[in-house]
């Protein structure tokens, strides 16, 4: 059996996160033999409204799927730091002053209402991560439905891993 190779460059915006390593682009090699590049192409699937739409919705659906983890970083970075100054905030003396960011300008404010306002704080923002990752979750369950469906109706002809 002869063996052709296809290479498909996928940019790096659509790569997940790979650790310890940087990387400026992968390239991706899926070997089809000329049964698979003949059956693919004489299998065409006319592509109805509805499977557009579904189409439409996993598209949609990934876009926010990236919006939110971005968010959930930019939550996990700010709990971090919260919980850093909270930390430095353990070494100070009871009776110091500590100046406290309210919207553009910094007010010294008591170690014991500053140390308040911060675990007031953090609570919020795991509260917000538990509703993104409860989002993330709700939204990863579409798509995984989506995909079923039009890998069902499709096949290889269609390519929805992200």
């Amino acid at each position: 059996m002869q063996r052709r190779m296809v290479c498909i460059k996928l940019p790096q915006t659509t790569l997940p996160a790979l650790p310890q390593v940087c990387l400026q682009e992968l390239i991706v090699c899926l070997q089809l033999s000329k049964e698979d590049e003949a059956k693919a192409a004489g299998d065409e699937v006319e592509v109805r409204r509805e499977d557009q739409d579904k189409i439409n919705k996993f598209s949609r659906l990934h876009q926010r799927e990236i919006g939110i983890e971005d968010e959930l970083k930019t939550k996990h970075k700010e709990k971090e730091d919260l919980d850093d100054v909270s930390n430095e905030l353990e070494l100070a003396d009871e009776d110091d002053k500590i100046p406290y960011k309210i919207g553009d300008s910094f007010v010294s404010l008591p170690l014991p209402e500053v140390q308040e306002m911060l675990s007031t704080s953090t609570a919020k923002i795991e509260e917000e991560v538990a509703a993104l990752e409860e989002k993330l979750g709700t939204i990863r369950d579409e798509q995984n439905d989506l995909k079923v469906e039009l890998y069902a109706r499709f096949g290889r002809s269609i390519n929805l891993e992200t």
